[in-house]
């Protein structure tokens, strides 16, 4: 039988509410431990998640969802989302070892969104933006369709507000079961940034851990500020592909936020936990410039 995407996501809603609502189903059990992925450190779970985190022996910054980064950068209860009802649709029909819309599907049931970013407007300590945050755990947090128009939408938002507009970046790049209509994403995003640009409205740029592929190869280092996390992976192609191709050894600490800062891709890196301060900071001066 025929259905449109718009029939299949509100199948997937309805079917997670029904198991939301089994009693019978157990509830998910987080550990008491956890293993740091740097040192290797044992920690306390409650431990580790009151620092938002970050590992309390070596500082390593954990990878986090976009619903908390939204809480970590925005000011209380301000945060207004927009644009939720967009989609992904399948303009090839694209299957490789599962359909494109199975994908789709699982990434729902795990995220509890259509898309990988999240974007609406806050205040940022009383300052309004609007805030653009990836969110990894929904495919990677691949740049598709969907993923350009909440972004242009947001730019939209920004021009008509006299705001800036902050970007959180978690992806691998393009979507690639959306093919060019993804490509088409990083001009369409530049677009928009040039607009916000040429209006003297600021964008800051914050790369988390990882931001590689078409995002970091377009809007990701179009910001006035771009900032990092302590130890993020940013870059282009991974090392090893990078490695196999030049056929030489790369060197120690390559495409981690450090590495870039010191080599001049990026403005500088900010503690995730101050990361909210270090914003308000430059929005300040910024509108105070306008």
């Amino acid at each position: 039988m025929d259905f449109t995407l718009n029939d299949f996501f509100n199948k997937i809603k309805s079917d997670v509410l029904d198991m939301q609502g089994k009693k019978e189903t157990p509830p998910k059990v987080q550990s008491h431990w956890i293993k740091c992925p740097s040192c290797s450190s044992l920690l306390f779970f409650k431990e580790v998640e009151s620092l938002n985190h970050i590992c309390p022996k070596c500082n390593f910054h954990m990878r986090i969802g976009a619903n908390k980064r939204i809480e970590l950068l925005s000011d209380k209860d301000s945060f207004v989302e927009f644009d939720e009802q967009l989609h992904p649709t399948d303009p090839i029909q694209f299957v490789d070892s599962k359909s494109y819309k199975k994908r789709l599907e699982e990434a729902f049931k795990k995220t509890g969104h259509t898309s990988s970013v999240i974007s609406g407007e806050c205040t940022i300590n009383g300052l309004g933006v609007q805030l653009v945050v990836f969110d990894f755990s929904f495919m990677g947090g691949s740049l598709g369709s969907v993923e350009g128009e909440k972004i242009v939408r947001a730019c939209n938002r920004a021009l008509e507000k006299n705001q800036g507009v902050i970007i959180v970046s978690a992806s691998g790049g393009a979507r690639m079961q959306e093919s060019t209509f993804a490509l088409m994403q990083m001009a369409k995003t530049s677009a928009a940034l040039k607009k916000l640009d040429n209006a003297g409205l600021p964008f800051i740029s914050i790369l988390t851990d990882p931001t590689f592929g078409g995002v970091s190869a377009s809007f990701a280092f179009l910001g006035d500020i771009i900032m990092a996390e302590p130890g993020a992976l940013i870059g282009f192609a991974g090392a090893r592909v990078i490695k196999q191709t030049i056929g030489a050894d790369l060197p120690d600490g390559f495409q981690k936020a450090e590495f870039l800062l010191e080599h001049g891709s990026i403005d500088m890196v900010t503690a995730r936990n101050d990361m909210k301060q270090t914003v308000y900071d430059f929005l300040k001066i910024f509108y105070k410039s306008e």
